[in-house]
């Protein structure tokens, strides 16, 4: 069986600082209205915070894989050794 979806819109009343009404300006100078903007904004910033705990995810992924840390170890000491010799 089928559920119909029914989206409400949901209004919202803020109040804005400076750096968020200069903010704000810069997409209606874009043509957008307030809604717009503010909807826009609003899912670029969690595309950013998604890409950012992924990145997050990631980094604390390969820092607890050993094996890996190993790997980079031997690199490091074998790019060492290739290194030439520091003038003292």
């Amino acid at each position: 069986m089928l559920q119909s979806c029914i989206l409400m819109a949901r209004s919202l009343h803020v109040r804005l600082d400076d750096s968020a009404a200069a903010a704000l300006d810069v997409m209606r100078a874009e043509g957008l209205t307030d809604s717009e903007a503010v909807r826009n904004a609003l899912r670029e910033a969690a595309a950013r915070r998604r890409v950012r705990s992924a990145i997050l995810e990631e980094v604390l992924l390969v820092a607890a894989d050993e094996d890996d840390r190993e790997e980079m170890r031997a690199i490091r000491e074998q790019l060492t050794d290739l290194a030439p010799a520091r003038p003292d």
